[in-house]
């Protein structure tokens, strides 16, 4: 099955977020890619890779990015996919800097962003999953049947 979701980090110490977000798209069948594309090392190919996201069949765009974060950005700006942005936990800032990098974006270049590190990341997926169950029923099921098989295992009583 052909990727339906790109998930782009800029280093590969972001993995240890963002395998968090393939994880989660793996258990709901969703099929996806993942690459190391650096906004400000690797720019040709963050270039090539947002450019070229609809023509290979991607239909949304994960991008982690810890730090000074221009890759959801930067990626937003070279495509027409929605792109979600994910802050990655940063020594100096706790992901502080991330998160204001990503969600700061201006008008006409949107960036879907959540929290910072694994819950952004697992929330980022859920949201793809989402995006994509529109047009996707048997996918639409099974995050139905995630969301409820959380919802079950939420205990009632705290001890």
């Amino acid at each position: 099955m052909e990727p339906q979701v790109g998930i782009i980090m800029g280093s590969t110490s972001d993995w240890e977020t963002m395998h968090h977000a393939a994880d989660l798209l793996r258990e709901l069948g969703v099929a996806h890619e993942t690459k190391v594309v650096s906004a400000h090392r690797t720019p040709q190919r963050l270039y090539d890779y947002a450019a070229g996201a609809a023509d290979r069949g991607l239909k949304v765009i994960i991008a982690g990015a810890g730090g000074a974060a221009h890759l959801p950005g930067m990626t937003a700006a070279m495509t027409h996919l929605p792109v979600l942005g994910v802050p990655v936990q940063s020594k100096a800032l706790s992901g502080l800097d991330s998160l204001y990098s990503i969600v700061q974006m201006p008008a006409g270049i949107p960036v879907g962003t959540l929290a910072i590190g694994k819950a952004g990341a697992k929330n980022a997926a859920l949201l793809a999953a989402a995006i994509l169950a529109l047009g996707d029923a048997a996918l639409s099921a099974r995050l139905q049947a995630w969301r409820a098989a959380q919802t079950d295992g939420v205990a009632t009583d705290p001890a």
